[in-house]
């Protein structure tokens, strides 16, 4: 899956690998969350920066604060699920990104890891996309990040990752004249065996308010063990007499 990635590369750089006609200007983000606003690129009429706000809400939803935030659709379902099978043929789209974050559950807890394309080239999101019109005639773009299985590679982290679109398909993905999606289908599958490098980092990056360079840093033999679980203290108990000692010390 994806609930937090990166976009580092310089805005002339991102203009310039998608090809589209603004020129934003933006900081690079080291913590990208849910609910906040995106770059996102679409077609119309040639290809477009948009922002867009990361949890999709599907044009039927009257009221978004009671329904819930879809940050990722399944390529295995997402032509048949009601909240996205209109926008998987008409509204597609590209989620401009560096890496991700995944978690990896072990013993003691989850750890984080740093996850990027082995050549360091920027990453393609396959998204889906949709305007919110509320009851006072309100608009609100959303998005979503298109998610498939894992290489046998990235399963050690997650059994899930974002669908990433290669260059060479932008165009036939952004292209949604046709109101179809099965001749896309074929694209919505996770990146190939060694395509993608990853590295454990911090647990600082599990606090949103965090967002700076040092996230995607390897982890220290340090931090590691300063963010290592601390042994449980035993439970204290009282004892009968004052004269039992079992070598534990006693709290009463």
């Amino acid at each position: 899956m994806c609930g937090r990635f990166v976009i580092t590369s310089p805005p002339e750089a991102l203009r310039q690998f998608f090809g589209y006609f603004e020129q934003p200007n933006f900081p690079p983000r080291f913590n990208v969350a849910p609910t906040q606003p995106i770059p996102v690129v679409i077609n119309h009429d040639g290809r477009h920066f948009r922002l867009m706000r990361w949890g999709f809400w599907p044009a039927w939803v009257k009221d978004p604060r009671k329904f819930t935030h879809l940050i990722n659709a399944r390529a295995e379902t997402v032509k048949e699920k009601p909240a996205f099978k209109n926008a998987i043929r008409r509204r597609r789209c590209l989620i401009p990104a560096d890496g991700y974050y995944e978690w990896q559950s072990m013993e003691g807890g989850k750890r984080p890891y740093f996850v990027h394309r082995r050549d360091g080239a920027p990453i393609a999101f396959a998204g889906v996309a949709e305007t919110w019109i509320g009851p006072n005639g309100e608009e609100v773009e959303t998005v979503a990040i298109v998610t498939a299985p894992a290489s046998v590679d990235l399963a050690v982290l997650h059994p899930r990752v974002p669908v990433a679109i290669a260059p060479l398909d932008f165009g036939f993905w952004l292209d949604c004249r046709s109101d179809e999606a099965d001749s896309v289908t074929p694209l919505m599958r996770g990146p190939e065996k060694g395509e993608f490098a990853w590295h454990e980092i911090s647990s600082r990056v599990n606090h949103v308010a965090n967002d700076d360079a040092q996230l995607v840093l390897p982890i220290t033999e340090e931090q590691r063990e300063a963010e290592r679980p601390k042994p449980k203290k035993a439970s204290a108990r009282k004892v009968a007499s004052a004269d039992f000692d079992d070598g534990q010390g006693s709290l009463f």
